[in-house]
């Protein structure tokens, strides 16, 4: 606090010597702050130094142009006084300019009101992501509520494909036991497929959905989210109210929580139509409006055309599931639920798989691949007989014979085909013959007329050599004194040497 005879001291050298309030302050020795109130408290008005502005002689130019062009940028503007001789920096000048840019006029909206069972809205959320094994997936929500009375359908899918966008119609109206008679969109790639203004090309599997529950199908206008307010909130609500901090094992246990929060404590918030009543309550009335049901669910499998290769195996969504071997190289349909995959030919049902939201995994049928090893198997027999019968034709007979004796025919074959690469074909053949003749239908047969032509012809049987598994292995190999192969040499018959065991 400041004496009386200090603030006429100080009025009075502020009007009467027009001193200024730092001169004052500092004179009198008194805060520059406590001048100003004192002077503020006596009625005298402010007085600030008005310094001339750079952009004072532009302001014309800056409010004209804008006028002209509202949307036009603050660095185009910029530019252009900057050609005009505007001196000043870039970041104050859009201060400026967004003080002078016209501002749009403020719409005024109407409060949407609904009948009830008259009107749902649809729309999906982004929850995020899941790791499920090796893959990524996205965890969207679909949301569906009912105008009126705001009861509202919550489930989690791992993905927005049109299937699951179908799914969800189909579950939510059993959840409502009912349909809409309006289903309100905004205008996503699952429901507008192509939009000119009013002229509107839905997708054509959301038409046929419509046609089988009898709904109408309506996209909001362009720019106007205000019409699909009711979904929009209560993505938001089941954000807050349900998802947050919200722990589950899987996407079947988090639907199982979503279903009864649904059914519970969503129900039972106020209706924002009329804060007097439950949600529930207001749904019990909506719901004898709602369109029936039909008599069959619409069908909403995901059909997927795929192509076999040369294994026997489809790719669907990220992982290959068996199918029969017989069914390579061809075109076929993956009819695929939440928790079955199903592929057919045509109308045959070829395989059936439990559904995996992994990636790069293998879903196999055991019997697929027995069934693919066992032909394996009988194909390389088949080849070696073919092989056989080639060389040497006496072969077809000589394994029937054996067969009706009993003989082990894989024994033989791989027998005779390793007399084939160490005799050759025509060796072969004629000790398949004779042996025919002399009735004696087993490989001990053919072995002993082989070496026995092969001694007629004077050639040396074969010696079979053994190779390590690994030519790489390294051999230790002795030598020999050449010496001790001179003296053999000139050793007589009647002599005893060192290299003679007997001696």
């Amino acid at each position: 606090m400041i004496s009386r005879a200090l603030e006429a001291e100080i009025l009075r050298l502020h009007a009467t010597e027009h001193w200024p309030v730092g001169t004052i302050a500092t004179q009198l020795r008194v805060h520059h702050g406590t001048v100003r109130r004192v002077l503020a408290q006596a009625g005298v008005p402010a007085q600030k130094p008005v310094r001339a502005s750079m952009v004072e002689p532009y302001l014309a130019f800056i409010s004209e142009t804008l006028a002209k062009y509202p949307t036009l940028r603050a660095s185009r503007l910029y530019a252009m006084v900057r050609e005009r001789g505007y001196p000043g920096a870039p970041d104050h000048f859009r201060a400026i300019v967004a003080r002078l840019r016209p501002r749009p006029a403020a719409e005024a909206y109407l409060r949407l009101r609904t009948l009830p069972g008259e009107q749902a809205q649809v729309d999906w959320a982004h929850f995020g992501k899941l790791t499920i094994g090796r893959a990524l997936r996205p965890l969207m929500a679909f949301v569906m509520v009912l105008s009126y009375s705001r009861h509202l359908f919550l489930r989690f899918y791992l993905g927005a494909t049109m299937a699951y966008f179908i799914r969800g119609h189909v579950e939510a109206f059993h959840h409502f036991q009912g349909v809409a008679r309006t289903v309100l969109y905004d205008n996503l790639r699952s429901a507008v497929l192509e939009r000119r203004d009013e002229a509107i090309r839905f997708h054509p599997t959301l038409l046929e959905l419509a046609a089988h529950y009898r709904f109408q199908p309506r996209p909001v206008a362009v720019a106007r989210g205000n019409e699909k307010g009711r979904v929009e909130r209560a993505i938001r609500f089941a954000r807050d109210a349900f998802f947050a901090a919200r722990s589950f094992r899987d996407v079947d246990d988090l639907n199982a929580q979503a279903l009864a929060w649904c059914a519970g404590s969503a129900a039972e918030r106020p209706c924002p139509e009329d804060r007097g009543r439950r949600v529930r309550e207001v749904f019990a009335e909506e719901k004898t409006h709602l369109l029936a049901l039909p008599a069959a669910p619409f069908p909403c499998e995901e059909r997927v055309t795929v192509s076999a290769h040369k294994t026997p195996y489809v790719r669907f969504d990220l992982n290959d599931y068996s199918i029969p071997h017989t069914y390579v190289q061809r075109t076929l349909s993956v009819l695929a639920s939440l928790d079955r995959v199903r592929i057919v030919d045509g109308q045959d049902l070829i395989a059936t798989h439990p559904r995996s939201f992994d990636r790069g995994a293998q879903i196999e049928d055991p019997a697929h691949i027995a069934a693919l090893v066992a032909d394996k198997r009988a194909a390389r027999a088949h080849r070696a007989q073919d092989r056989l019968q080639h060389a040497a034709p006496s072969a077809k007979a000589l394994f029937l014979r054996a067969a009706e004796r009993g003989a082990h025919l894989g024994v033989l074959s791989r027998g005779l085909l390793q007399l084939l690469a160490s005799h050759g074909a025509a060796a072969l053949e004629a000790a398949i013959a004779a042996a025919l003749a002399e009735d004696a239908a087993h490989l001990g047969a053919v072995r002993h007329f082989i070496d026995q032509h092969a001694h007629a012809r004077g050639q040396r049987p074969p010696i079979a050599v053994t190779l390590p598994a690994d030519p790489r292995l390294p051999l230790s190999v002795q030598p020999q004194p050449l010496s001790d192969y001179h003296q053999l040499a000139t050793t007589t018959d009647d002599e005893p040497t060192d290299l003679d065991p007997h001696a």
